[in-house]
């Protein structure tokens, strides 16, 4: 199981080369999950694979956790770029379930890789695991974006929030192995229409 490192801020690249070398190091940590799964991946085999010293590794990701949270970051980016305010005519709430539904079927297509992320993000205390707070934070524009929702009221974010914590659900107990992509599918459609039907501009 990844452990939580001690409470120590994890280095933040500044320069273009520390940029990239902190991608690089991301690119070979899903590379080896999708192979192997989490507990299978050590920080020395990503050291190597990235091209990096281990001691640079552990300077910007502390633990595994810390690691492939954000990875999981990195991909919920790449979501958040997909995530479009409503067109006229358009369902918004058909939206977000079809955001919801791709993010899942590209997810799924690397179980192990999936696993991990999901692992590491549950197991992160927002304490010390940053990624974990951006994830939660990344989600929540994404989903009020594309519902047209530009100033949320508390009860807005909520309800965002249980979507998205009943799409984590989902995920999870498909990589578990006890909800085929059809039954995911269907969850998530029902999950957004009664949810968000309560939204604010409804």
């Amino acid at each position: 199981m990844p452990r939580i490192a001690e409470a120590r801020p994890p280095a933040e690249p500044s320069s273009q080369e520390q940029k990239a070398r902190q991608r690089r190091i991301l690119r070979a940590a899903a590379s080896l999950a999708t192979e192997r799964g989490l507990d299978r991946v050590q920080m020395q085999d990503v050291a190597k694979e990235a091209g990096v010293a281990i001691a640079t590794l552990y300077r910007y990701f502390p633990s595994k956790t810390h690691l492939f949270t954000a990875v999981m970051a990195e991909q919920v980016e790449q979501l958040d770029g997909l995530a479009r305010p409503p067109r006229p005519g358009q369902d918004p709430v058909e939206a977000v379930c079809d955001l919801l539904l791709r993010s899942s079927r590209k997810l799924l297509s690397r179980p192990l890789l999936a696993s991990a992320m999901m692992q590491s993000n549950v197991q992160a205390n927002a304490a010390t695991v940053n990624e974990a707070i951006r994830i939660d934070k990344l989600m929540q524009d994404a989903v009020l974006r594309m519902l047209g929702i530009e100033s949320p009221t508390a009860r807005d974010i909520r309800l965002v929030s249980l979507v998205i914590e009943c799409w984590y659900g989902m995920l999870s107990s498909a990589l578990n192995g006890r909800l085929s992509m059809a039954d995911v599918e269907e969850e998530i459609r029902l999950a957004c229409g009664l949810l968000l039907a309560a939204r604010s501009n409804a």
